[in-house]
């Protein structure tokens, strides 16, 4: 069923928790798996979902893979974002982790720059208009998260006392 706006609908609590699941989120928890999901996955994923129409990513199908197009917050070109991602209603929600590193990552001062996005995934896309959400929702979204991938849980870890990991509502446009 594809949300209200495009993309395909994701239920955080759809996820089955297969022994192949478990070994891909221990490899991606590594330093090495931290490097190939930041530096090749982050590459090819763009690529690689387009041409599969979403039945490829660098995940190998663990988790819901998106690309976000959004605009530089200073450039203003178009830049390529593979992200993970699930819907609240018909909402789709991002998670602004950066792998549990100290910064912020770009995407996410480009998103609050230039609100006006799209996102493409299994094939579909949609238009959406992105706003940070806060409080007692931000922390329901991000348990919400963790249902889908583990590492949330070592990320918010790894920044506790630097920053607090945003999240990011994409309403329909």
């Amino acid at each position: 069923m594809a949300a209200t706006g495009g993309v395909p609908r994701v239920e955080p609590d759809s996820f089955a928790n297969s022994a192949f699941r478990r070994g891909m989120f221990s490899f991606a928890l590594t330093p090495v798996g931290t490097w190939y999901s930041s530096k090749l996955g982050a590459k090819i994923d763009p690529w690689l979902v387009r041409v599969s129409r979403g039945r490829l990513d660098s995940a190998l199908g663990t988790i819901p893979v998106g690309v976000l197009h959004v605009r530089g917050a200073r450039s203003g070109v178009e830049r390529k974002v593979p992200l993970l991602y699930f819907n609240d209603g018909e909402d789709v929600i991002l998670i602004a982790s950066s792998y549990g590193r100290p910064k912020t990552p770009s995407w996410y001062f480009n998103l609050k720059a230039n609100p006006d996005v799209t996102l493409e995934a299994k094939g579909r896309s949609g238009s959406y208009r992105a706003q940070e959400v806060e409080g007692p929702d931000r922390d329901r979204l991000f348990d919400e998260a963790r249902k889908i991938y583990r590492g949330y849980s070592d990320y918010e870890r790894r920044t506790e006392g630097i920053r607090r990991i945003p999240v990011m509502r994409l309403s329909p446009a």
